[in-house]
């Protein structure tokens, strides 16, 4: 994420096409704690990215946090008596896009989201369907920032999303 990207007034981050995969640009809405956190990262004089390493480049390590992760969340599956599922970074993108849906965000905007041109943005649709989804991206995100949010304070889910209960339980907690 470079600085000069990034419009925190308006909370933007704008990539150009020779920086994403499928050489498109990409405007990415940032949800008020994503620009909350770019703010509060340091800012050295003359840098041009808006997180960078000590030798002033793109941070690194991302294998050996991954690993410390990936211990606690073995620990914490061990004390819950569930099996943990072996996962890689990209996983991540996957677990947004199935949280979207079940959130009910539209599957055009999901893609948008991801940048992804295949789908429903490919072939003959492609050509008619010129609509950028700003407004529902940035819908998108802010749900999932808020049930990110839920999730880290433990809060009650969002009225858009419908906890399943068992019938005629004593217990009020969501399965």
């Amino acid at each position: 994420m470079r600085w000069d990207e990034l419009d925190l007034e308006r909370g933007l981050w704008s990539l150009p096409g020779d920086r994403t995969k499928n050489h498109h640009p990409h405007a990415i809405p940032l949800p008020p704690t994503a620009v909350a956190l770019i703010q509060s990262s340091p800012r050295r004089r003359g840098a041009d990215l808006a997180f960078e390493g000590a030798r002033r480049t793109v941070p690194s390590g991302f294998g050996k946090v991954k690993e410390r992760l990936d211990v606690a969340m073995q620990e914490a599956a061990k004390k819950a008596r569930r099996r943990f599922q072996p996962w890689v970074l990209h996983d991540i993108r996957r677990t947004v896009a199935t949280g979207f849906q079940r959130l009910g965000v539209r599957l055009e905007v999901t893609e948008a989201v991801l940048n992804h041109i295949s789908g429903s943005r490919s072939g003959i649709v492609g050509v008619y369907q010129r609509h950028g989804w700003e407004r529902e991206k940035a819908e998108a995100l802010k749900a999932w920032e808020g049930h990110v949010l839920g999730l880290l304070e433990e809060r009650e889910p969002s009225p858009k999303v419908v906890p399943i209960r068992r019938r005629n339980a004593v217990s009020t907690q969501p399965l």
